[in-house]
């Protein structure tokens, strides 16, 4: 029997009650049964990238990083915009992930939550350092659905039926992506 393909969930956010992180959460509640997800929670703890650091034996909490970007099947990201780019912090997770491989060829979207008019610049950025990366960019799961703090519920997820339709369908779109090929119904 195949284990059911993984999808990670990146928030880009450290903050407390951030609505990126309700995005994600409110997709692990909307994952179908036959699919896995996990939400990252390991980015305040990543080290500062350094390319001499970036070598066999790497640090624990990269390794632990590539280790789950490896076993999915497909990631699903979902940043805020500081200064006009991404957070430094998020960043610097996508630079460890710059070195490795485990990112290339993998299908991932992101979806922007910020207010009407703000977000281009992460996305831009985003996009950019996507690139770099190898990850393969599934366009018709990439959206952007601003939500209003009144949008989240006090379990920190998303109430508000018309984002949660949006959700599930990119959800539906990133598991579908490639055909639901070999990398997503792998053992």
């Amino acid at each position: 029997m195949s284990t059911p393909p993984l999808i990670l969930l990146l928030s880009g956010s450290l903050r407390t009650g951030s609505t990126n992180d309700s995005v994600l959460r409110t997709v692990q509640a909307l994952a179908p049964s036959d699919v896995r997800t996990v939400l990252y929670d390991g980015l305040a703890g990543l080290p500062h990238f350094n390319p001499d650091d970036d070598a066999d034996p790497l640090p624990t909490p990269v390794a632990e990083l590539r280790a789950v970007i490896n076993e999915a099947a497909a990631v699903l990201i979902c940043t805020p915009e500081y200064a006009g780019t991404l957070p430094g912090s998020f960043k610097n997770l996508l630079d460890w992930t710059v070195g490795g491989t485990e990112i290339c060829d993998k299908p991932v979207a992101w979806v922007n939550a910020a207010a009407p008019g703000r977000g281009q610049g992460g996305e831009a950025t985003l996009r950019e350092v996507l690139g770099y990366t190898g990850a393969i960019i599934v366009e018709s799961a990439c959206a952007k659905i601003p939500v209003a703090p009144q949008m989240v519920g006090a379990d920190g997820s998303i109430t508000d039926p018309g984002v949660r339709e949006q959700l599930s369908r990119i959800l539906g779109l990133l598991i579908g992506s490639h055909g639901r090929s070999a990398e997503l119904d792998r053992a």
